[in-house]
């Protein structure tokens, strides 16, 4: 693959947005502290950050819900 080609299919890409799984990824990256500075930075030059706090915003609801749900178990064995 030459390098025009590999930029042309970079702008394709921005021009796209992220996918589905690529924000998915972001998030638990971040959501576990282990995202990479690559990663940082190619979420960061994406055109729109709504994916990103959509998918954020969802992944915050889930995570309380669950501690929530857990912890009601919990206390009703007992």
């Amino acid at each position: 693959m030459t390098k025009s080609s590999k930029a042309e299919r970079k702008d394709q890409e921005k021009q796209r947005g992220p996918g589905v799984l690529k924000v998915m990824q972001s998030i638990l990256a971040g959501a576990f502290g282990v995202q990479s500075d690559k990663r940082r930075e190619e979420d960061f030059s994406s055109h729109s950050p709504w994916p990103y706090i959509i998918a954020g915003i969802l992944f915050t609801a889930s995570f309380v819900v669950g501690l929530i749900v857990i912890v009601n178990l919990v206390l009703a064995s007992q």
